[in-house]
């Protein structure tokens, strides 16, 4: 059975790009615009990984994932953010509320792949 990763990211483009890269590798994908969204989709189905940006209309990516961390099923479920911030407060903001690990845009696929295979266990 593949792994399902939900990619959160306003930008359709971002969502289309990642969600190739990842479907290619043999991934189950699940996409949403904001974090407003991703949560009404989360409905206690196995998420494997969350990959998330950070600046998003709604809700921005680290209240969505300290938001994630409190549902139980989903406690656990490592994340990456993909994102233009680069700022050590944000990410200190993202890993407080449990990212973890951050990709700047633009990025290679494959170095997202590898982010994404040292978090997805075998």
């Amino acid at each position: 059975m593949s792994k399902t990763i939900m990619i959160v990211d306003d930008s359709s483009s971002i969502r289309q790009v990642v969600g190739m890269a990842l479907k290619g590798a043999g991934f189950e994908v699940i996409t949403a615009e904001d974090g407003k969204d991703a949560l009404s989709k989360l409905t206690g189905q196995k998420i494997n990984l969350v990959i998330s940006d950070v600046n998003m209309p709604n809700m921005d990516g680290i209240t969505f994932v300290t938001e994630l961390k409190k549902q139980a099923a989903y406690k656990f479920t490592p994340v990456i953010m993909l994102t233009t911030e680069g700022s050590e407060d944000k990410k200190m903001a993202g890993k407080a509320a449990g990212a973890k690990a951050w990709i700047i845009k633009p990025f290679k696929a494959d170095q997202m792949l590898d982010a994404v295979n040292k978090l997805i266990l075998p």
